[in-house]
């Protein structure tokens, strides 16, 4: 890592130029090569297996010295599962259609002008990111794969992991044949680097995709000289009709909030129809509680959830990424689609129900990045998506919306063929 002293303005500036010398290389990569180095990065990853767990527990060493919260903490620590999932993740992306060159329309006009919409892809991503080390992998693989060189700034506290991960990822395009320069990592934790790279590293960073907390998305947002796909934080909401099977609403509640508390996708606010308040809340209430939850409930819940803590204002508007949710009653799918409009980031949302209708409005009215029904919210993520993996969950509107994958790392240019036409 640099010492803190170096000039981050001057170091900065030289990992722009290189990747956008790397960008050509890649963007005429043929699939063949890119999957070539896919395959050797993920070899990699299993070969370095050791090291890199190494580096990630002085990591976790460091956090916890640090008071880091036990949820971060699940962001932060790697296992042999982990790393192998890691290497996975990059044998799925290896194995996706390229994007690159793909036709997404085609037409004729009457002049005899034969027109191509093709994908091409964006030049150069920055990534800034916290906590996750496999981010690395994930982002660094998918950017390939979309012929895209990227510069990866990563937490401080998961910055000897990352670092581990990088180097495997830079022996897979060196066998490849590929400059190593088209995945590169900020080589210090200064925060000036940030800075830099939301200014565009004079021209060399074409979009920024933060990967984050509130405030370093906050941050992104306002002072960023590039475009950014942003990923919000995850306040996702499950709304039980009284349509629902109670059984199915039980096992789902429990795992969209349980499965992991730390990630994005965890269920936050759990909101259940009034006219089933009865039959439903106290079993849902008593499910999480057997699993470790911390259950909050608005006032009109105390009756069903007699001990409880009350919810305040702030819970509806808070990302706990921890074993905590917070419960409130709502007047049928119009409550829930109020509430839900009011407090959601956005991110991702689900309802149980049987009632046709009352799905048909859930998916037509709210407007979020994810929508589910009858399934966890846990599956807001690129991988179960079928994308192999995803860089984040991109919670505006513009370019890409959902998990940020291949496709969603392209733009677009038009083929014009002609036989000798003029305008008049």
């Amino acid at each position: 890592m640099l010492d803190r002293k170096e000039d981050v303005a001057a170091v900065m500036a030289a990992l722009g130029r290189r990747a956008r010398a790397s960008a050509h290389a890649l963007a005429i990569a043929s699939t063949e090569t890119k999957d070539r180095a896919l395959e050797a990065m993920a070899r990699e990853i299993m070969a370095r297996k050791a090291e890199i767990l190494a580096e990630n527990a002085r990591d976790v060493a460091r956090a916890k010295e640090n008071g880091i919260s036990g949820s971060f903490l699940d962001r932060l620590e790697l296992n042999d599962d982990r790393v192998a999932a890691i290497a996975d993740g990059i044998r799925a992306i290896a194995a996706l259609k390229d994007p690159v060159g793909d036709v997404i329309a085609a037409w004729d006009r009457p002049n005899g002008l034969k027109i191509e919409r093709v994908r091409t892809p964006l030049g150069v991503i920055g990534v800034i990111y916290e906590s996750r080390p496999n981010v690395t992998a994930d982002a660094g693989a998918l950017c390939l794969k979309a012929g895209n060189a990227v510069i990866l700034r990563g937490g401080s506290d998961s910055a000897l992991s990352a670092a581990a991960i990088h180097e495997a990822l830079k022996a897979g395009l060196s066998e490849a044949g590929l400059p190593e320069d088209a995945i590169q990592i900020v080589p210090t934790t200064d925060r000036a680097a940030v800075g830099e790279m939301l200014s565009g590293l004079s021209g060399n960073i074409d979009v920024i995709v933060p990967r984050g907390g509130k405030s370093l998305v906050a941050r992104v947002q306002t002072e960023a000289r590039v475009p950014v796909f942003a990923h919000l934080e995850g306040l996702c909401h499950i709304y039980v009709d009284k349509s629902a099977d109670l059984d199915m609403a039980r096992e789902i509640v429990v795992n969209a909030k349980m499965r992991r508390t730390g990630i994005c996708g965890a269920a936050e606010t759990l909101l259940i129809d009034r006219a089933a308040a009865e039959t439903f809340a106290g079993t849902l209430i008593e499910a999480l509680e057997a699993k470790g939850c911390l259950v909050r409930v608005d006032h009109e819940m105390i009756d069903y959830a007699k001990g409880r803590e009350e919810a305040s204002e702030t819970d509806w508007t808070t990302e706990y990424l921890d074993a905590i949710i917070s419960v409130k009653l709502v007047d049928g799918i119009s409550g829930a689609i109020e509430h839900i409009e009011k407090y959601s980031s956005h991110h991702t949302e689900a309802v149980i129900a049987e009632d046709p209708e009352v799905v048909a409005r859930f998916f037509n009215e709210i407007d979020s990045a994810i929508l589910l029904h009858n399934a966890s919210t846990q599956f807001a993520d690129g991988g179960e998506f079928g994308m192999g993996a995803e860089i984040g969950i991109a919670t505006g509107k513009m370019h890409a919306r959902g998990p940020v994958g291949v496709e969603q790392l392209t733009s677009f240019k038009y083929l014009v063929r002609g036989s000798g036409q003029t305008r008049a």
